[in-house]
């Protein structure tokens, strides 16, 4: 139980880096987005107004009393769509850099964007009365930032953006409309509406917490899809990538039981020199496509791809107890594929294939930069060992007495081809014979 929380632990702490970047990174494209959808707000507001007093200047006269009026709010409006232009930029400048906003900036903008709708309620006031403009369009202004908030994925923003707007119209009502001040039943219809905004505020926070809590889930599973891919490449089955997430691999070496295995494609390269590069890649690719398909069946990786052979785990880095099994079974079943494989083509193939049975030291080796899932100890030599062998006896399929061992009646059917002198080897190993 400790090794196993343990483990977990330092899964953690290696994803913890790069879940927190990617979802900084999320975060920043969605302000982004809110961000244009309040500069989209901003200029059709003011093409909008143009248009009316071009079409029709007489109402503008009559809610603005005048140009000057208008003029103030085009200011106002070109002072909003300049700042947001600059937050754009900013947020644009932290997105390359990985960097997220700083927490009081973003409560600084939201209290200066959701006190502009103020700003104009209060110019529309001096302009048209107070009863009329707090009736009138503007205080309905205050629902597009609330709503566009929801895009800051943060609760507290959100809320604290609806309880600006609600606290300032509240406040404008109170300052600007005499019949509230006085203790008009009017104040109850600007404080319920206050309270409706504030509530807005707090849905939009609580829709954005859960966007981002979705966010969230979706970054840590891509983190650890991609870190299962920069670990074992591209060769393992989309079955072990959700075993390895569930399970978590270790950083540091583990000694496990492992059953090794090399392939080999025999005579491949006099074959090439015939061929064009594209028939060379083509043919080796339709190869190990079956080959590899298979060992995803039997649950073995591809650790390496080696030119024209691969080396294969079984048992690492997901611990299996019929590792060995599993090696036999998918080596039988190669052989087989090959056989098929090679009545349909004009450039037959034949495969070598050697395991071993054995501890390896299994883990992560490399540079600081790049580092490699891979198995290292005396089983992988002797396994690379063994397939060469192949060459020697004229055979396809070998395995070692501890492959023969742990295979017990299941391996009946292996030839015993003696005492055997191995290249690097003081004594002579036992090898077997598999058909």
């Amino acid at each position: 139980m400790v090794r196993f929380a343990s483990r977990k632990t330092r899964r953690h702490a290696a994803l913890s880096e790069d879940f927190e970047r990617e979802l900084t990174r999320e975060v920043l494209r969605t302000e982004l987005l809110r961000v244009r959808a309040l500069i989209m707000t901003g200029s059709v507001m003011t093409l909008f107004l143009t248009a009316i007093y071009l079409v029709d200047p007489v109402v503008v006269n009559r809610v603005w009393r005048g140009t000057e009026g208008l003029v103030e709010v085009y200011g106002l409006l070109v002072g909003f769509i300049l700042f947001e232009v600059w937050v754009h930029t900013q947020i644009r400048r932290n997105l390359k850099l990985d960097r997220d906003l700083p927490v009081v900036r973003r409560y600084v903008g939201a209290l200066i964007e959701t006190s502009v709708p103020t700003v104009i309620l209060i110019l529309q006031i001096r302009s048209m009365g107070a009863s009329q403009a707090l009736g009138f369009v503007v205080p309905l202004i205050y629902f597009i930032f609330v709503i566009l908030s929801t895009l800051r994925l943060d609760f507290r923003l959100s809320t604290f953006t609806g309880f600006v707007a609600a606290a300032e119209l509240f406040a404008v009502a109170l300052i600007y409309d005499p019949a509230s001040a006085a203790g008009d039943p009017q104040i109850y219809f600007h404080a319920v509406r206050s309270t409706v905004i504030l509530i807005c505020g707090v849905l939009a926070g609580s829709v954005g917490a859960q966007l981002r809590r979705q966010f969230a889930a979706s970054i840590a599973a891509a983190t650890a899809r991609d870190r299962v891919t920069n670990l074992f490449g591209q060769h393992v089955s989309p079955q072990v990538v959700e075993r390895l997430m569930a399970e978590g691999t270790s950083a540091a070496g583990d000694l496990r039981r492992v059953a090794v295995m090399f392939v080999d494609f025999r005579g491949f390269t006099a074959g090439a020199q015939a061929r064009t590069p594209q028939e060379v890649v083509d043919r080796l690719d339709g190869a190990f496509a079956v080959l590899v398909d298979i060992l995803d069946r039997e649950g073995g990786i591809v650790n390496k791809f080696l030119g024209d052979g691969f080396l294969a785990l079984f048992g690492a880095p997901l611990e299996a107890s019929d590792a060995a099994h599993r090696a036999v079974a998918a080596g039988r079943q190669m052989l087989a594929a090959m056989d098929r494989i090679n009545a349909e083509t004009s450039w037959p193939l034949r495969i070598g294939v050697g395991i071993h049975f054995g501890e390896v030291v299994a883990g992560n080796i490399g540079s600081p930069r790049r580092k490699e899932y891979t198995v290292i100890g005396d089983t992988v030599n002797f396994a690379s060992r063994l397939e060469a062998l192949n060459k020697e006896f004229g055979t396809q399929l070998l395995i070692s007495a501890s492959v023969r061992e742990a295979l017990g009646r299941d391996g009946d059917d292996a030839v015993s081809l003696g005492e055997v002198e191995v290249r690097g080897y003081d004594q002579p190993v036992a090898v077997f014979q598999l058909g």
